[in-house]
């Protein structure tokens, strides 16, 4: 688990490490920690050119002190003033070093910035809000230019001008290839839009650990996470006990849908699929699926209330499941109303997505007296606006806010999918989880309807609590996206073949 902490909890633990370590020593192995991971990233420091953007925080002193090493290996070390003054003994440093010093945004700043082999970032620590101001606004600029040409970039615990604790960034920010934290991972390191701007993040030891006392705010599971959490069937299993989904999707027009999300859960682990669907796209996942128990909505009359009772009775005709994906090319009628109101009324686990999802959005009430059963719902940022009345730029800008507060209003688990997935619950208190797999290729048509099918799955297996199952669902996914990619376009079947692959891969047993 990489765990990310908030920062009031960051700054009430180094108060507590700093009483008991010599003044200044924080800063020294904060310092001998980037100047390493930046020797590494130059291969050949000496003769190498490097520019410190420098505050007149912490951050700076942090960043000031990295530089004096390098300029002690033989580097050319310029230091640029980004506010009204310097880190004074991180200065005094450098210069003693034999490092320079330039003005904020001049003309010998601005050459030295262009001509950089590496540009350290220690404008603003963990504690900046907002975007950068002037003159760190045109630093910010002309750092992004430099980057073009070639020079590197290492942003100093955080790349200034992203909120440490949500990942926002609300104007002229650095773009980091390398982010070198301290003591913990930061919350905006690992969503977006902030994780975009840290490139790798590389966390240094400075002995916060024992002094974090609270729990993470934040936290993304590794391979060995999921690898613990994946159920696996014993001597004992049979196809009841290794659950049984029930999947409500598909209509006349969208029959892929039930394709795929009944291929997610086969292939997720589910013992036995029970499908619920139209004829036409029964049809297909009969062809596709032959080991998928069918039942077909098949009204007399499509347009009235035969539908609606040919809907409710499919549902109650089904038989036996443990949970249900309900959503994936369903339709938004009054039918697919009927038959999710039907389903959710249930005291099973329940997956929404897609049209399910539309159709919630019109319907909230449809989640009273779910009385503690799990739900879990899974939108894009389009998808969620309409569920909180909210505009789909600012779920984009406020990722980790929005599914908190999406979680807390409507009582469910929300996997919010997108550049960063994340996963949080209604309950206080509990972390909210990123995922770390994934790939640009998976913004294909059907990628969530196999999500929804897969993370289905894993609820109906009954072993694990919503939270970790869309969470683990969610690396599975993006790892078989991975997979299936290689760097090349893929569609949504392809991402449904890498499944097995991707589970061998995570639980160590690939061959």
């Amino acid at each position: 688990m990489r765990n990310a902490h908030a920062v009031s909890d960051v700054r009430t633990a180094e108060r507590a490490l700093m009483a008991r370590v010599p003044d200044g020593a924080l800063m020294q192995r904060a310092a001998a920690g980037l100047a390493s991971v930046c020797a590494t990233l130059l291969g050949q420091v000496y003769g190498s050119r490097v520019v410190i953007l420098a505050g007149t925080g912490d951050n700076g002193g942090d960043a000031l002190f990295a530089g004096a090493r390098l300029a002690g290996r033989g580097a050319v070390v310029t230091a640029v003033r980004a506010g009204r003054g310097l880190h004074e003994a991180g200065a005094a440093a450098l210069r003693c070093s034999g490092g320079r010093m330039a003005d904020d945004a001049g003309q010998a700043a601005g050459e030295a910035i262009a001509a950089a082999d590496l540009i350290i970032d220690g404008i603003l620590g963990i504690g900046g809000r907002g975007g950068l101001r002037e003159p760190a606004a045109t630093l910010a600029a002309l750092t992004a230019r430099a980057a073009d040409a070639g020079a590197v970039v290492v942003a100093t615990d955080l790349p200034s001008g992203v909120d440490a604790d949500t990942g926002v960034v609300a104007g002229a920010a650095i773009r980091a290839d390398v982010t070198v934290t301290f003591g913990t991972v930061k919350p905006g390191l690992l969503i977006d839009p902030g994780a975009g701007y840290a490139g790798t993040v590389d966390l240094v030891d400075i002995g916060l650990g024992p002094y974090l006392i609270t729990p993470p705010t934040v936290a993304a599971l590794q391979a060995a996470d999921v690898a613990a959490l994946l159920p696996r069937p014993g001597a004992e299993s049979d196809k009841y006990r290794r659950g049984v989904l029930g999947v409500l999707a598909g209509s006349q027009r969208y029959t892929g849908a039930a394709v795929l999300s009944v291929g997610g859960a086969i292939r997720g682990g589910a013992g036995m699929v029970r499908l619920v669907s139209s004829s036409a796209a029964a049809d297909v996942v009969r062809q596709h699926w032959p080991e998928a128990v069918i039942t077909v909505v098949d009204p007399d009359d499509p347009a009235g209330s035969r539908e609606l009772a040919a809907g409710q009775a499919a549902i109650e005709g089904a038989g036996r499941v443990q949970a249900w994906t309900a959503g994936p090319g369903l339709g938004t009628g009054d039918d697919a109303t009927a038959m999710l109101a039907m389903v959710l009324a249930s005291p099973l686990p329940v997956l929404i997505d897609a049209d399910g999802l539309t159709v919630l959005s019109r319907n909230t009430d449809l989640l009273a007296g779910r009385d503690g059963a799990a739900t879990v719902i899974t939108p894009h940022a389009g998808e969620l606006a309409r569920l909180l009345n909210g505009a789909h730029e600012e779920i984009e800008a406020h990722r980790l806010d929005s599914a908190r507060r999406a979680a807390a209003e409507l009582g469910v688990t929300v996997l919010l999918k997108g550049s960063t997935t994340v996963i949080a619950a209604p309950e206080a208190g509990e972390a909210a989880l990123v995922n770390p797999t994934g790939t640009p290729w998976l913004a294909t048509a059907g990628s969530g309807d196999v999500l929804s099918g897969l993370a289905g799955a894993l609820l109906a297996q009954g072993v694990l609590p919503a939270r970790s199952a869309a969470a683990a669902a969610a690396f599975v996914h993006g790892l078989a996206g991975r997979l299936a990619a290689r760097d090349a376009p893929i569609g949504a079947s392809d991402v449904l073949a890498a499944i097995p692959e991707a589970i061998r891969r995570v639980s160590g047993s690939e061959p």
